[in-house]
């Protein structure tokens, strides 16, 4: 990775780079880009920045809306999918401000510095380890339309048992819901587009742990990546959207990472693993605890399951997230902690045994979420469980050491459950937040906003005709 301005200009030289791409995230967590010729891009860049309008990038109004944005020069890479030759870098976003410019404190990379910052102030680690699974749908197309008289959508996977009258995409081995898990060929289609995602992905620098078809048999697919500083993995995770999808298109096909695209099939959600290190140590670590994890570990765990409901407007901000998180689809809905247990909000995997290694995964995230804000998110309240010493176990949220859907109706009216609607969540949020305020962290104005912005799409969505509606009361 490019550390200074001349290595910059040295790669820019070598690969007869023409135009220098910079990638800014905005509110909802989206890239939008502008690009200069590489030519102009100098030392005053490094001091000065670049100016632009960060009016139209969705944040809370401020005093000043004129920006710049510094390029982050390790963030360096060929972007293949530019025609012509580009080296793309993410920037990081500043206020322009006398004497000096100040960091916008509702960017979302500055939100997540800030986090990592406020952890190691209060000397609980100094580092967060988190190793996210991107989950997604390919299809080879996607109409949808939404008019006052024609509201619809269609998808088609060639992969898909629905697909198999199919006259012209029939190769006849199809998948039914929810076959699709470690299938192989011929049945895996989309084998090849997987790999070259991968492929792609490290030569940006993400480590890919392994890839493999998914449980929906509609073309759900997984990319699960190496464990790694929570900052390069929220780069990342923009970065390995914008491989996937545009290795996608170059194949001729479309990818999604809505959390529940298809009804009746498995929804694809985005697993965060963590754990925490302090000198070099891993943080969770206990031979004699529960699952091997340390105290600190478990409340850290209580953290998370106390906020856990306020924490899925930031993890799951989508109304689609909530169609997801719904019994029998391996989502959960339930919050409370096990081991090896996937209908937990929180699982601690068997496999990983290691102290290094030793974590849990926080399973309710969907990649509809803004990566920044959701792992920030995501290390706030476990930090606030390590401040309060919140003890899952003694807080009633388990172990649950069996499968939380096969309890009895009356037992399971005992446990608390995940939001089940965006507004739900929403005034979860509204209600508790101050673990997010901590020093500093998530500006007010920025939670005002995403609450703002987030109810207006629900209200926006709640008023529009479902096409099952019409055949549940078009004849009443």
């Amino acid at each position: 990775m490019a550390k200074t301005l001349q290595d910059i200009k040295k790669l820019i030289e070598d690969e007869g780079i023409r135009i220098v791409d910079f990638k800014l995230t905005d509110i909802d967590g989206r890239w939008r880009h502008l690009s200069i010729p590489a030519e102009r891009l100098t030392e005053d860049t490094m001091t000065y920045g670049i100016g632009f309008d960060g009016s139209n990038y969705g944040y809370a109004p401020v005093e000043n809306s004129d920006m710049v944005f510094i390029p982050v020069l390790d963030s360096a890479v060929i972007d293949q999918y530019a025609e012509i030759p580009t080296l793309s870098m993410i920037g990081d976003v500043r206020i322009i401000d006398l004497p000096d410019n100040r960091p916008f404190d509702q960017y979302p990379r500055n939100v997540a510095i800030r986090a990592l910052e406020y952890m190691k102030e209060i000397g609980v680690a100094d580092q967060m380890i988190i190793g996210p699974e991107y989950e997604f749908y390919i299809f080879d197309s996607v109409y949808f339309n939404v008019d006052s008289h024609h509201v619809s959508s269609e998808l088609f996977s060639s992969q898909a048992g629905w697909a198999s009258d199919d006259e012209e995409n029939n190769n006849g081995y199809q998948l039914d819901p929810h076959k699709g898990y470690h299938t192989t060929l011929p049945m895996d289609v989309n084998n090849d587009l997987r790999s070259r995602m991968c492929l792609t992905m490290q030569d940006w620098g993400i480590a890919v742990k392994y890839h493999h078809p998914e449980v929906g048999g509609s073309g759900q697919m997984e990319i699960e990546v190496e464990l790694g500083d929570m900052l390069k993995l929220a780069d990342d995770t923009m970065s390995a959207k914008y491989i996937i999808k545009n290795e996608a298109v170059a194949d001729g096909c479309t990818v999604t990472f809505m959390p529940k695209p298809l009804a009746g099939e498995a929804g694809s959600g985005m697993h965060v693993h963590m754990l925490l290190k302090k000198d070099g140590k891993p943080v969770f670590y206990d031979e004699n605890g529960y699952a091997q994890l340390s105290k600190e570990a478990h409340w850290f765990m209580g953290g998370l399951l106390t906020h856990a409901r306020s924490l899925c407007a930031i993890t799951n901000p989508s109304t689609n997230s909530y169609k997801r998180l719904v019994p029998g689809f391996e989502a959960p809905v339930t919050i409370g902690y096990a081991m090896a247990n996937r209908s937990a909000v929180i699982r601690i995997p068997a496999y990983a045994k290691s102290p290094n290694a030793k974590r849990f995964e926080l399973r309710n995230p969907d990649a509809t979420c803004n990566p920044y804000y959701a792992y920030a998110a995501i290390l706030m309240a476990g930090l606030d469980g390590i401040k309060k010493q919140i003890d899952p176990h003694a807080a009633g949220w388990g172990p649950y050491d069996f499968n939380l859907f096969d309890l009895p109706e009356e037992e399971k009216a005992k446990l608390t459950g995940l939001p089940t609607s965006l507004p739900e969540a929403i005034e979860a949020l509204k209600e508790d937040h101050d673990y997010l305020t901590e020093g500093g962290v998530f500006p007010q104005r920025l939670l005002d906003q995403l609450i703002a912005r987030e109810t207006k799409t629900a209200s926006e969505i709640s008023k529009i005709p479902h096409p099952a509606e019409f055949a549940l009361y078009y004849d009443l």
